[in-house]
């Protein structure tokens, strides 16, 4: 395994729509493990493809509860993922990207969402999501549309010391 760069604003790649996912071998195998290894360096709650320039529609997510370090963090690696369903109950939130280092904003969500997709063997998934764990997949499904946090916002701001706010 190996950490990849990520890749950070103004790149291009990063307002690419990915391609969905149509090969579960080798080298997809590798993408997955290699970005699950650079999520967890930067670190970070989420990945998105584009982010280490790849213009595929691939996530991973982990995500754990930070109020209960014994409980295990959840893995998630998707591809080709889609909200099938979202709640119309908004939640504003404030949200970091990997990608986008220098800038926090309060973004609005759905508080839940329905994802469906595929794991990384091709097996096909759906995820129910809410909270914090919902906003990761709206933040990394956007990614892959070409679509920034700073997009949904107008309020974005240099983060201090008190702002507290996983990256991605």
């Amino acid at each position: 395994m190996s950490v990849l760069n990520i890749v950070t604003t103004p790149d291009p790649v990063l307002r690419r729509k990915a391609h969905k996912v149509t090969d579960f071998g080798k080298d997809f195998q590798q993408l997955a493990d290699d970005m699950i290894e650079t999520l967890r360096d930067a670190p970070g709650v989420g990945l998105a493809a584009p982010q280490v320039g790849i213009l595929q529609q691939l996530i991973v997510i982990e995500y754990g509860d930070d109020d209960d370090e014994s409980v295990p963090k959840k893995l998630f690696v998707v591809a080709n993922p889609e909200i099938v369903q979202r709640s119309e109950d908004l939640v504003e939130g404030i949200e970091g990207c990997l990608s986008i280092p220098e800038l926090i904003g309060s973004v609005e969500r759905s508080r839940k969402v329905v994802v469906k997709g595929l794991n990384r063997h091709g097996q096909p998934v759906k995820i129910k999501a809410e909270d914090w764990l919902a906003r990761i997949f709206q933040h990394e499904i956007d990614h892959l549309d070409g679509i920034l946090f700073t997009d949904r916002t107008d309020k974005v701001w240099q983060p201090t010391e008190e702002d507290e706010v996983p990256a991605d």
